[in-house]
């Protein structure tokens, strides 16, 4: 287990870049943390890590799944957020979140049936005056 604190976004991404590092293609990645506790910004991280723009990386909330890599090709990154989701499991091929793309996925709010998955699991906590305590477990 890795931990961290991260007093800025700059630290909180770098901290996802070095995760990225480490990720090997059809990885999963679950962020669990509360709503703003900077998941997102965590994800552009892992982006970049993975030679992803940053700063097309946006929350999936409305979208529930965003990919990104370049034009054409797979994916390199699937990026979910399963928040807007009332009850009862996802089905995971609803949401195409099943592919064998060799992306790495990211999902924020992990649901039933992924949350007994093998993943990589990153805890945010917000410890006040923009900081953040940044958790990371192997699978």
């Amino acid at each position: 287990m890795d931990e961290r604190l991260c007093p800025s976004e700059e630290e909180t991404r770098t901290f996802g870049r070095e995760l990225a590092a480490r990720l090997r293609p059809g990885d999963v990645v679950f962020l669990i943390g509360d709503l703003g506790s900077g998941k997102t910004v965590f994800v552009r991280g892992l982006a970049e890590g993975l030679g992803v723009d940053p700063s097309e990386v946006s929350s999936p909330t409305f979208a529930l799944l965003h990919e990104y890599g370049p034009a054409g090709v797979a994916p390199v990154l699937r990026h979910a957020d399963l928040y807007r989701l009332s009850g009862g499991p996802v089905e995971a091929s609803a949401l195409g979140l099943d592919r064998p793309d060799g992306a790495i996925l990211a999902v924020e709010w992990p649901r039933p049936p992924f949350q007994d998955a093998c993943a990589w699991r990153v805890r945010i906590e917000e410890v006040g005056g923009g900081a953040r305590r940044i958790r990371i477990e192997e699978p």
